[in-house]
């Protein structure tokens, strides 16, 4: 296997060239697209083969998750956030340094008098989260893009006349933590959304339910922005894999959230700042609809499902979004 630590992923100044120096990675680690999709299982990531195959024919750039799976896949986990940095400067524009930084050298800062050579923590079962330097580049991006998402609620079909409806201030500048998340009804922070059954038993699968956010470490959550103000939540789990909140449109529990493998089918959402209460909190509109989520009966109980039902304002559809 050749020296991965000579290989900087700031030397790319485009697109094109950071996965020229993914190939490179791929061609030093000296695995195969199979090896790589077994050893990516095993760190309880998910990295298909031909996912991973198509990403290195193309010259755009990949999804941070794919790239955390793949860079600790080919044996450079410690490096990771310098990945996911030098990713996220080239995706929001951001001139790299002339001198490419040293992660191996910033991470011996960080530490104080820590030792070059640290071990490897023990293998999460979902991707890493970023470090703290490349969420401030994702910030900048959702402050750029927001007004757009303004834009889009404007121009949304309006089946929400109730006079209570929230409405976004034009002067909103507030937008959600992207990443690792948790997603809390305002009025009741202690629980997150997670995945559980409908307590009908009208469905064999997952839906997102209301239960304690202690309780509820898997799957996690991770909120993915994906232009113009729309997010999908994707939950991670270490059996499962990864799965994308849709609303059901049909069956027995239409108008629930399942988290379905296809995310490029899955429902996106607009996350609408609602001025209703000092907590920060959220609407979660889908969409491709004027609707937007919230908690089944106005429930407070554990258990609860959330669903897409009409705009009205209540506090059961505002949704507290922080970084964790």
């Amino acid at each position: 296997m050749g020296n991965l630590g000579e290989l900087s992923p700031y030397e790319a100044r485009d697109a094109a060239g950071f996965v020229e120096s993914m190939r490179q990675l791929k061609e030093r680690s000296g695995l195969t697209y199979r090896q790589l999709e077994e050893r990516a299982a095993r760190n309880g990531d998910v990295l298909a083969r031909s996912t991973l195959a198509d990403i290195l024919r193309r010259t755009s750039l990949p999804r941070p998750d794919v790239l955390a799976a793949f860079v600790r896949a080919c044996g450079d986990g410690q490096r990771v956030g310098a990945w996911l940095d030098a990713r996220d400067r080239i995706a929001a524009g951001i001139a790299l340094p002339a001198t490419a930084p040293d992660p191996e050298a910033d991470a011996s800062a960080e530490a104080g008098s820590q030792p070059e050579a640290q071990p490897r923590p023990e293998a999460s079962t979902v991707p890493r989260p970023r470090r703290t330097k490349v969420r401030t580049v994702a910030l900048a991006t959702s402050l750029m893009v927001l007004p757009l998402a303004l834009v889009a609620w404007a121009l949304l079909p309006d089946d929400s006349a109730d006079p209570g409806a929230p409405t976004a201030p034009a002067t909103a500048s507030r937008t959600p933590a992207d990443g690792w998340v948790t997603i809390r009804p305002a009025r009741t922070p202690d629980l997150c959304l997670t995945d559980g059954r409908d307590r009908d038993g009208a469905y064999a699968s997952a839906v997102a339910v209301q239960l304690p956010c202690a309780r509820a470490t898997v799957p996690r959550t991770y909120l993915e922005p994906v232009g113009e103000g729309m997010y999908r939540i994707q939950w991670h789990h270490p059996q499962e894999g990864r799965g994308c909140l849709t609303v059901m449109s049909t069956g027995p529990v239409k108008g629930l959230l399942e988290p379905r493998n296809d995310c490029a089918r899955a429902t996106l959402f607009l996350l609408q700042p609602t001025a209703a209460d000092s907590t920060g909190s959220f609407l979660l509109r889908p969409a491709n609809s004027s609707r937007c989520t919230g908690i089944a009966d106005d429930d407070t109980t554990e258990g609860a499902e959330a669903t897409e039902e009409r705009c009205t304002g209540a506090a059961d559809q505002r949704f507290l979004i922080r970084a964790g």
